[in-house]
This record gives structure tokens, sequence and C-alpha cells, in this order.
């Protein structure tokens, strides 16, 4: 005998049962799992749900903040990669790689008995050459004779020959983009001097230096310190006569290089202001600013900057980049400046151009071998 609860219960089976006569069996088992099983919704079975608007609002937020940064990004990433790629294909078809010249021709160092020397080739006139590698400016004279720039009247008309000692490229940003080619060239007859000093920085008693010696001063002449150290001395107190040759290799203007030079200076200077705080030195800088206050420096062009046994600097200028028309822009008689300047290239933390710090070094580790004073003219 069934409740009185049972009853509804009851009739809710058969009521399942009845509609499984007239439906398919699986809606049938559903409505017995609503009706029979569970009790019945009031809401005639409708599920709802409590909808949370500020956290779908914070969702729809990061989502966009999100997307709106992957696409800058990728839209960033997209112009580098063009601009480069542009300027890689525009580089490669105004400046070809000459392909018809031998190795030994596009390298600026050859392998002789052991030894690694600088290559040197001739022209059609005879002149001594050494490759750059580079394809735009190809080549720098070996030597270079200059009528100013020394002290006294005799070598002003006579002339001082001076001899590469090493050179290299200048890049800047990133993108290593190719400025100018440098070279560092020393006067022949100064060679003697500088070898015995670097000979005597490592060997007190010695005419030469023998490998595991030359390796000591490689070491020395390459450390940010020591490096920048010796040759503050050299130049300080041997004070050889010396030029660096810039040779620009795509069009540039003489602005860019006077704010890299006066830049190179002045962060060097800011090491001991105690020495270079006067206002001598002040005036002077103000001068060397304002002999580079010109207009366009087209490539192939030359620039030298020659500094004399008083450390006093000379600025030339030629149009054709052979040597044959070199104007003076102006002198700085002041050797601070100058020294500073070839620091710029030769030691340090940081210098112009890392190839062609390496390349002089290399350079002075040709002479350096060899019994001091027998150098001469053969120092490459």
């Amino acid at each position: 005998m069934l409740s009185s609860r049972a009853v509804p219960a009851a009739r809710s089976g058969l009521r399942c049962l009845n509609s499984s006569a007239s439906a398919p069996a699986v809606r049938a088992t559903q409505q017995c799992r609503r009706t029979f099983l569970r009790p019945a919704r009031s809401n005639g079975g409708r599920v709802s749900e409590t909808i949370n608007l500020k956290r779908m609002r914070d969702q729809s937020h990061d989502y966009q903040s999100n997307r709106r940064a992957i696409l800058l990004g990728g839209a960033i990433a997209g112009v580098i990669a063009t601009c480069y790629t542009t300027y890689r294909l525009v580089d490669a078809v105004r400046n070809p790689t000459r392909f018809d010249l031998p190795p030994d021709k596009l390298d600026p160092f050859v392998i002789d008995g052991g030894v690694k020397r600088k290559a040197v080739v001739h022209d059609d006139e005879g002149r001594e050459l050494v490759p750059t590698g580079n394809s735009t400016v190809q080549t720098f004279p070996r030597t270079i004779d200059l009528h100013l720039g020394a002290q006294g009247a005799q070598e002003k008309v006579n002339g001082v020959e001076y001899t590469l000692v090493g050179l290299g490229v200048r890049t800047v940003s990133f993108l290593s983009i190719q400025v100018y080619m440098v070279g560092y060239y020393m006067a022949t007859q100064d060679i003697a001097a500088i070898q015995a000093r670097l000979v005597k920085e490592i060997n007190p008693i010695a005419t030469t230096l023998v490998a595991n010696e030359k390796d000591e001063l490689r070491q020395a002449l390459l450390d940010p310190v020591k490096g920048e150290k010796l040759w503050g001395e050299i130049l300080h107190d041997v004070r050889p006569r010396s030029a660096f040759r810039i040779v620009p290799i795509r069009d540039t203007d003489f602005h860019h290089l006077r704010d890299a030079f006066v830049r190179a200076v002045q962060s060097r200077s800011q090491k001991t202001p105690a020495e270079y705080g006067d206002e001598q030195f002040g005036v002077m800088m103000k001068d060397f600013r304002a002999l580079f206050n010109r207009g366009k420096f087209p490539k192939k062009q030359e620039l030298l900057l020659i500094r004399d046994n008083k450390g006093h600097l000379t600025v030339t200028h030629d149009t054709t980049g052979t040597g044959a028309a070199r104007e003076t822009i102006g002198e700085i008689p002041e050797e601070r400046i100058t020294r500073l300047l070839w620091l710029n290239w030769l030691a340090g933390s940081k210098v112009a151009s890392e190839p062609a710090r390496m390349n002089i070094v290399d350079g002075i580790m040709e002479f350096v071998e060899r019994p001091v004073g027998t150098v001469a003219t053969q120092v490459i």
C-alpha cells in the first residue's frame, strides 16, 4: 500500500512510461531523469547564470592590450628588417664585390714565411699600395710624402716620408654601417724611437723581442688600461711625427666628423680634469671645433690629421683623394688635443675603429721583432 507521499512520484513515473510510448527512447529517458530522479525546475528547465560584467570587461581590455603590443612589435620588426634588407641590397648594387681579384689583394695581410705581413701591390705608375679589403676604398698608399705639418723649414721644403702602420674601417650603429677607412702613418725616420720605447717596455736590456715577449707586448697594447697608458707616454714623451688618413666610404659631411672628434676628446679629457681644465685648453677646443665648419665630405676624398714633433695638429683636405690637391684647412698648436684625439684610434676601452686598432697593433708587431734601428723603410 502506497503512502500519500509516494503517490505523486508513482504518477510521475507513469507519465514517464506513458510518454515513452509516443516519443523516442532517448528523449523519454531524459524526461524520466528530469521528473523522476530530480524535482521539476521552477523556471521551465532553463539554466540561469550570474554574469560578471567587470570581469568580462577586464578580460577584454587585457586581450586588446596584448593584441596591440604584439601587432606593434611585429610592425617595428618588419620595418627594421625591411630597412636593413634594402640597405644591404643597395650597398651590394652600388659596391659590387671584386671577385676578379685574387685573395691576397683583397686581404691587407699575407703570410710570409709563417709571419703575418701586410700585402703590397703596385699600380700602373709603379706606386706601392696596400689593399684595404673594402670594395669602395680598395687601397691605401704604402707611403705618403708631406711638405707640411713638420717643424723646421728644411723639412717643410724637402718633405717627410710617412709609412703606413695599420688601417681599418669605422662602423656605426648595430647595423655596422661603414663610414670611412682610416690609416695610421708614422714618419719613417721616427720609427726607431718608437721601436726602442716599445722594446724597453717589455725587456729593458733587449734590442728586439722574441715570440713570448711579443705576445706580452701585444696584450699590453690591447689592454684598455695598459694600452692607453703606454700610448699616452709615447705620444707625450717620444712625440713621433704621425698622421691619420681618413677616406669616406659613403658621402658624409664635416659636421659629423667634427662632432665625433670633439666627443672623443672631451670624453677622455674628463677622466683627468686637473690636466685639461685650464682656459688654454678650452680656447684650443673651440678653434679645433671651428676647423670642421665646412660642408659636404663626399666618399673617396681624403682628410689628413698630421701631428708634428711638438704635438701640433695640421689638417688637410684633398678633393681628388690621391694627395695631388691637398689643401690646408688649419692648425691647432696644442699637444694635448692631438694626444687625446690619437688615443681615440690607438687605445682605451672604446676606440673609433676596433679593426684599425687591431691592424695597427699587428703593424707594431712587425718591427719590434727586428733589432732597434734596423727598421727604417722596411716596416711593411
